[in-house]
């Protein structure tokens, strides 16, 4: 498995043509409390940077981007029930949604983890 970041601060755990997406430490303390999380369809197919959900908080509303081209394949739905999971643990139990990845090659572009600890740790 391979762990890539976003500059919009989501994170992708990859495992061959499948991936986990969800949301960085970094933005949910950007965020704060999140109170509600709005799940992309399964089945539905977005390209990189379009908006796949949207995360709310007592403090402000973001989109969640797409990061890469994939066709969604599951929605946690604990976090329609419970959405501080995002909170609590956004790298485990507190991910938005799974994809199959139609465009493997778009990983290329994304960071790693030390390229993301350098990108987040600028602000």
């Amino acid at each position: 498995m391979t762990l890539k970041y976003t500059d919009e601060h989501v994170w992708l755990n990859v495992d061959g043509d499948m991936a986990t997406v969800g949301i960085t430490h970094h933005a949910q303390d950007v965020l704060g409390d999140i109170v509600f999380v709005d799940l992309p369809e399964v089945g539905q197919t977005l390209a990189p940077k379009a908006v796949a959900g949207v995360v709310e908080s007592v403090k402000a509303a973001a989109d969640v981007y797409m990061p890469v081209t994939g066709e969604v394949t599951q929605v946690n739905e604990a976090l329609r029930t419970d959405p501080a999971l995002a909170n609590t643990d956004p790298l485990g139990l507190g991910w938005f949604f799974k994809i199959k990845l139609t465009q493997p090659n778009e990983l290329d572009d994304l960071m790693d983890e030390d390229g993301y600890a350098l990108f987040s740790a600028k602000g």
